[in-house]
């Protein structure tokens, strides 16, 4: 077990980088505004795509949603699992960010296997610090989605993509399972080794409603 909770650990550290990174680099990262709608946030690193005539992708995550009372919840444990077609060969792995844009990116997060682009819309970010989502594309997204390569962020097309609940992971941390509602509406306290990865979170989205306060 404490070798299971270590690799969670890990990559709860790993995901915390990535927003870390975001913060970081306004210029290169997602947009204020949008983060100052923010709804949800979901991060995959090291994101892997491999192929050989045809490819496979597939990482495991965490999430954290906004609450009722304003506050972000403990992180639910996600699989994001895809395929693509192609000649292609060889492999790559990149780091996954998704911003849930609206109160039905936590529904859908809900369901027991969510699709991308088929059970909620989705749709490839814009970046840059003073970028709107002004398109009507980007504007009804469910979720926006961005991948990190070398420090660049960028949106990128996960269309047909699945995500659903890492069951594993969530026994290893809470002590058993426990349903997605639960944890993404507020119902468990964060565990001590998320709580940087959800202030992180509550950073971002709070430099984003600043930034809007502003009018800039």
């Amino acid at each position: 077990m404490a070798q299971e909770n270590g690799r969670i650990d890990a990559r709860i550290n790993a995901a915390h980088a990535v927003l870390h990174e975001l913060l970081d680099t306004p210029d290169r990262g997602v947009p204020l505004d949008i983060a100052a709608k923010a709804t949800c946030v979901l991060v995959v690193p090291s994101f892997k795509k491999a192929a050989f005539v045809f490819g496979g992708e597939y990482g495991q995550g965490v999430a954290t949603c906004r609450t009722r009372q304003g506050t972000w919840s403990a992180p639910a444990f996600v699989q994001l699992e895809g395929a693509s077609f192609g000649f292609q060969i060889g492999g790559q792995s990149t780091d996954i960010v998704l911003i849930g844009m609206n109160h039905h990116a936590m529904d859908d997060l809900l369901k027991d296997k969510l699709k991308l682009g088929g059970d909620a819309s989705v749709a490839a970010g814009p970046v840059g610090r003073d970028t709107q989502a002004s398109t009507t594309e980007l504007a009804n997204a469910e979720f926006l989605t961005y991948s990190r390569n070398k420090g660049i962020f960028a949106g990128i097309d996960l269309n047909g993509d699945v995500v659903h609940q890492n069951t594993a992971d969530t026994e290893a941390i809470y002590g058993h399972d426990v349903a997605f509602a639960k944890i993404l509406g507020g119902g468990v306290p964060v565990p001590p080794i998320a709580t940087h990865f959800v202030a992180t979170v509550n950073e971002l989205f709070r430099r984003g409603e600043a930034h809007r306060a502003s009018g800039k």
